[in-house]
């Protein structure tokens, strides 16, 4: 058996994948890449759209809550399913059919008549997209060593952030013209027309490398991936974490809309671009730290995850109760920059106490941990915006994350070492 990493933080980590060139791996990561990036464009431009949507539809604030709270649960539900597709299939098939599913589905939601009709697309949203993501990070994953693994997924990850500036923007710069139903129709053809370079460029990419941890024999991976108490921990700390981005995702444009009486466009930008920017800045960062220290502690990974949480808890209070434009955004800098140093890692981290194969399942299980959780967020934010307020809430979900941030540190004291000896 390996030697802990608490007991030897010097020790570089096990060698990586054989048989997948750095131009290959580069490609693929440029490829997952312009995917994510319309993965996110086509479900975050709803949330710019609430003013207008309430008009049109005859919405109600929990209606429009729910627009994120129904795709977050059908995602969450259908993503340990498709990780354990992935895990046996073509994962390069999974993440073609799924670009093609949600873009139908986004050309559809600009048919909507009904706040019912539109519910129900928002739900074949979930389904469409849970294909995507277990099997893009597995694969990408399974192309980079594990000392330059989390750079990778921060790339990749980036994508998200240029998503959902671009779907808030475009979303609520359509709907503000009367042009709602037009911007989906674009969305959606953008995907499509993107589909067909996309599955001929992945054809020369290696669908699987050789990995440097154990696999599983288990016909199902939850079997195995519920005996490691450090991913158990992950789905608790994870699903708190993204607790928070969506109830600032899904509600931030209209509380600024609303406090400090600036346009659909206005409240847009402020309440995306300077999140998502720090954002930015904090993944490739994060990515940078996580691969460096790897080579002292293999926890680097769970270390940035705790420390990322506990300084984005006065963050999210400060986002509430700042009573000036200007000290909201420094805030969401704040957030934007120490959320962004663990989001490249949450899945690497994963991937150091899980099996091999079944990485696009711990993907899987992880995201469903994250949408059951995290649907609530846009669904409370719209049931108690008169009533708690939004400020309260942000205050709360900042206290969750010192929470969260304290069940990391255990693990990785009392925890980790094992997990990771035992799969190395």
């Amino acid at each position: 058996m390996a030697t802990p990493p608490s007991s030897a933080p010097g020790i570089p980590g096990p060698a990586g994948p054989v048989g997948v060139s750095k131009t290959s791996a580069g490609v693929l990561v440029l490829l997952m890449w312009g995917a994510y990036f319309q993965n996110y464009t086509d479900r975050q431009a709803v949330f710019a759209m609430f003013p207008v949507l309430r008009e049109e539809l005859g919405m109600s604030d929990t209606q429009l809550g729910l627009t994120g709270s129904i795709f977050l649960w059908v995602y969450g539900l259908f993503c340990p399913i498709a990780g354990q597709i992935a895990d046996r299939c073509s994962k390069r098939a999974m993440v073609v059919w799924s670009l093609i599913l949600w873009s139908l589905v986004s050309i559809g939601t600009g048919l909507a008549q009904s706040a019912f009709v539109l519910l129900a697309l928002r739900a074949m949203m979930g389904i469409s997209e849970s294909l995507y993501m277990p099997a893009a990070i597995a694969l990408t994953a399974n192309a980079h060593a594990p000392d330059k693994r989390s750079r990778a997924i921060s790339i990749l990850t980036t994508a998200q952030i240029f998503g959902t500036v671009a779907g808030a923007w475009f979303g609520g710069w359509m709907a503000q013209r009367g042009m709602w139903r037009e911007a989906f129709f674009v969305l959606g053809g953008t995907g499509l027309l993107y589909a067909i370079p996309y599955y001929y460029l992945l054809r020369g990419v290696s669908e699987e490398a050789q990995v440097e941890t154990k696999k599983t024999d288990s016909r199902f991976a939850i079997v195995d991936l519920i005996k490691v108490p450090t991913y158990l921990l992950l789905c608790v700390a994870f699903p708190l974490f993204v607790f928070g981005l969506w109830l600032l995702y899904g509600w931030l444009p209209s509380f600024l809309h609303d406090k400090f009486s600036l346009t659909l466009g206005e409240a847009a930008f402020s309440a995306t671009a300077y999140l998502q920017v720090a954002t930015l800045f904090g993944m490739l960062s994060g990515g940078y730290l996580a691969d460096r220290l790897y080579a002292y502690t293999k926890a680097s990974r769970l270390w940035l995850f705790a420390v990322s949480l506990l300084l984005c808890a006065p963050c999210l209070h400060a986002l509430g109760q700042s009573d000036t434009l200007f000290w909201v955004q420094v805030a969401a800098v704040g957030f934007g920059f120490f959320s962004g140093l663990c989001m490249g890692n949450i899945f690497p981290a994963a991937f150091e106490v899980v099996p091999a194969n079944t990485r696009a399942s711990a993907v899987g299980v992880l995201n469903f941990c994250g949408a059951v959780i995290s649907g609530f967020a846009p669904l409370l934010g719209g049931a108690w915006r008169q009533t708690l307020g939004i400020e309260l809430l942000l205050t709360l979900t900042g206290v969750a994350y010192v929470f969260g941030a304290l069940v990391l540190v255990f693990g990785i004291k009392k925890l980790f070492p094992r997990d990771y000896a035992r799969i190395h």
